[in-house]
């Protein structure tokens, strides 16, 4: 292990600090929030999850959107690909109602639907396709009514599958974890929902970002974490996700650590987040 300090995190200087001026502003109820990080293994699923089993633990209905072909999302939520006939492939690819494709999860309240390694081939398969990026945004206009938090749970690259989840979204959380590199590939990001929000989605803007994985032994993930704040401001949250073994354990249950562990230190913090992301609903 290096026992040097380690050097300042120097930001990239095509990444631009996000427009604050909404921040405070009351977000009306139902929001669709894209899940999105270009960078894999950052916390995207696990924040899916767990603030979505908090959000209905709030008492919210609450819809998670596994949009990603491994289906962690789908099977840490307790489904098995056994028990279902439909995925999200087939609502992508096959025009099948998003209505048909929902499963209710153990969680009162929280409802998931469901992916499928078939969403793989999705990506290919949308090229020809037409009004291809925005197949996912029709699916959810026709249930939007039936829910009060839509989290899309994006895959971990900038295909048309992710620009399906960020052209139907209306806003986009980012899960950044206080590592080295956390903010590797957060510009391209950034230049995609403005790109999005220039082309087929007037209005959508990162309006969160969560840190995660933060290990308050090292003196890495306090500087990683000041120096996000610094830069994007109020769109962090005050909220920070430890580093925990349970957090970790819980998927393999098949559940959100608010059931798997509802005393640990992760499941207070992700009610505490849904607390802060719920803050501005009306």
């Amino acid at each position: 292990m290096p026992t040097s300090e380690p050097e300042p995190i120097v930001m990239s200087e095509t990444v631009t600090a996000p427009d604050t001026s909404l921040v405070s502003a009351r977000r009306p109820l139902p929001r669709v929030l894209a899940v999105a990080n270009q960078k894999g293994g950052v916390g995207k699923t696990t924040t899916s999850v767990n603030l979505g089993a908090a959000l209905a633990e709030l008492g919210y209905r609450v819809l998670v959107i596994d949009l990603d072909p491994q289906g962690n999302a789908t099977t840490g939520l307790g489904i098995d690909a056994r028990n279902f006939e439909l995925s999200m492939y087939d609502v992508i690819m096959r025009d099948a109602t998003l209505e048909d494709c929902v499963e209710p999860t153990s969680i009162k309240n929280l409802f998931v639907a469901p992916a499928t390694i078939d969403l793989a081939g999705a990506e290919i398969e949308l090229v020809p396709a037409f009004s291809r990026e925005l197949k996912l945004k029709r699916a959810i206009d026709a249930v939007i009514g039936d829910f009060d938090f839509v989290l899309i749970d994006c895959p971990p690259s900038l295909g048309l599958i992710t620009v399906n989840g960020l052209a139907a979204a209306h806003e986009v959380l980012v899960p950044i974890q206080c590592e080295y590199y956390a903010l590797e590939g957060l510009s391209q990001l950034l230049r995609n929902v403005h790109l999005v929000a220039s082309n087929l989605n007037a209005g959508l803007d990162v309006s969160t970002i969560v840190l995660t994985m933060y290990d308050a032994r090292t003196k890495l993930a306090d500087q990683v974490a000041s120096d996000v704040r610094a830069h994007f401001g109020t769109k962090v949250c005050r909220t920070v996700i430890p580093r925990t073994v349970r957090l970790s354990e819980a998927p393999s249950f098949g559940q959100p650590i608010t059931t798997f562990d509802p005393t640990s230190r992760g499941a207070i913090a992700y009610r505490e987040l849904a607390k802060e992301v719920s803050g501005g609903a009306s």
